[in-house]
């Protein structure tokens, strides 16, 4: 014998049961899933492509190594610049600076020496 649902109960039961159904179809966004699997057996879902050939190309063969989550790389060994490296790296950027700024002032002024067009 099945129990008589209120008229409440039916409602629940109707908001519950179109819920599950949300849900199921909800579910299709996932790349695991049967009915997803169904949809694209049947027709309905996007077709699989290959790769085109450059792109399967500059793939890597094999697979990639990648370090585990938490564990850092290998320390590398650090050389330090000797006297006259450090010195020609300090007059380089010197000079580099030297010629920015030589070139900040020039444009500076030629800011100065136009002037703006008037407003309409």
């Amino acid at each position: 014998m099945v129990p008589s649902l209120g008229r409440g109960s039916h409602r629940i039961f109707l908001r519950t049961l179109a819920l599950c159904a949300a849900a199921a179809a909800g579910a299709c966004s996932s790349d695991l899933t049967p009915i997803k699997t169904l949809a694209v057996e049947a027709g309905y879902g996007p077709k699989s492509m290959a790769a085109p050939d450059f792109v399967a190309a500059s793939r890597p063969q094999g697979t990639p190594e990648f370090l585990p989550v938490g564990v850092s790389a290998p320390a590398r060994p650090v050389r330090a610049k000797s006297v006259e490296g450090r010195k020609t790296l300090e007059a380089e950027l010197e000079g580099a600076r030297g010629r920015n700024e030589s070139k900040g002032r020039a444009a500076e002024s030629a800011g100065r020496a136009t002037k703006p067009a008037s407003a309409p």
